[in-house]
């Protein structure tokens, strides 16, 4: 697709998604402030409706389909932040949603899943299958697919939290972001160097699966040939076309912490700030703390905590300081 994609407006998927979120707070954090030398604030999309931000692109998509597009249904699949984001957004817009999800997805996840008011489809053990299924019924039910993170309204949907960033901290001077398949950070570097150029713009992999900074030193989308991360929201062996644009071209640079990093900063995060986050978001805190993100002391860092919903059995026996 190269320099070709059209550009996702995040200004005006606003009005969209506003009525249907919560205006996640930016906390300030001494203790993250003092163990980077930054001063830092924390955009907690931990605390938005579904646990994580990605209810906000759903509701754009959904918003922006036909008549005839919105009376045939959406089918998405995963197992986890998106299939609620999905679930819910179809709910408020009246569409109906079916979620395919693996045989094996935990319980809990289905439930919640179901709670949303989502139709729940298992098959298959892993995601590429629960995935095929999704895609058949694009084919015998006529349902809309909502891709997890390569589609224009849906990367305009999830850049709103970048506005939010903007409107609530109009000094900030860098924005640090998680990445797993480009979706957020596409979003929300589209905008903010759209808005603010001089703000950079800094994204976070893990370095057991670095899809996206792979495929950004490459010049071109890579397939990687294993993808080790246990981190969830992060684990993409590749990542979109649309979004692999869009960083390259808007994100200034990416860094990479380790799983073990990143789950200690899991739980660094809930003792020192008492905010619950998923492993995604420890990602950004991890890249601050470890001293990836290189900046003068005293630069406004604003960092992205993308959601909370975790998983406490991977925090067994990581280290907690």
């Amino acid at each position: 697709m190269g320099a070709t994609t059209t550009m996702p407006d995040s200004g005006a998927a606003v009005p969209l998604v506003a009525p249907h979120v919560h205006r996640t707070p930016l906390f300030g954090s001494r203790a993250l402030g003092e163990a980077s030398g930054f001063d830092v604030r924390l955009k907690a999309e931990c605390l938005q409706r579904t646990g994580s931000y990605k209810i906000r692109g759903p509701l754009v998509k959904l918003a922006r389909l036909s008549r005839e597009e919105r009376d045939r249904g959406v089918v998405c699949s995963s197992a986890g932040n998106h299939a609620q984001g999905v679930a819910l957004a179809a709910a408020r817009l009246g569409v109906r949603a079916v979620v395919c999800m693996a045989e094996n997805a935990t319980p809990a996840k289905v439930e919640a899943t179901r709670g949303y008011g989502a139709e729940v489809v298992l098959h298959g053990s892993i995601w590429d299958e629960a995935d095929e299924r999704a895609r058949e019924l694009v084919e015998s039910e006529g349902l809309v697919y909502v891709h997890p993170f390569d589609d224009l309204d849906l990367i305009a949907g999830q850049g709103t939290a970048g506005v939010e960033i903007l409107e609530d901290w109009p000094d900030v001077q860098v924005v640090v972001v998680p990445i797993g398949g480009g979706g957020l950070i596409s979003g929300i570097a589209t905008y903010v160097k759209q808005a603010r150029p001089a703000v950079r713009v800094v994204g976070v992999e893990s370095a057991d699966g670095p899809a996206m900074k792979a495929s950004v030193d490459a010049g071109a989308l890579v397939t990687l040939e294993r993808c080790d991360t246990i981190v969830d929201g992060l684990r993409v062996k590749r990542v979109g076309e649309r979004t692999f644009d869009l960083v390259r071209r808007f994100v200034d640079e990416i860094v990479t912490v380790p799983d073990d990093a990143i789950f200690a900063n899991v739980a660094w995060t809930m003792a020192r700030t008492k905010l619950v986050v998923e492993g995604a978001a420890a990602a950004t805190v991890a890249a601050l703390r470890e001293g990836r993100v290189e900046a003068p002391a005293g630069t406004k860092v604003a960092c992205v905590l993308s959601g909370g919903n975790l998983d406490l059995s991977q925090l067994r026996g990581l280290r907690w300081n």
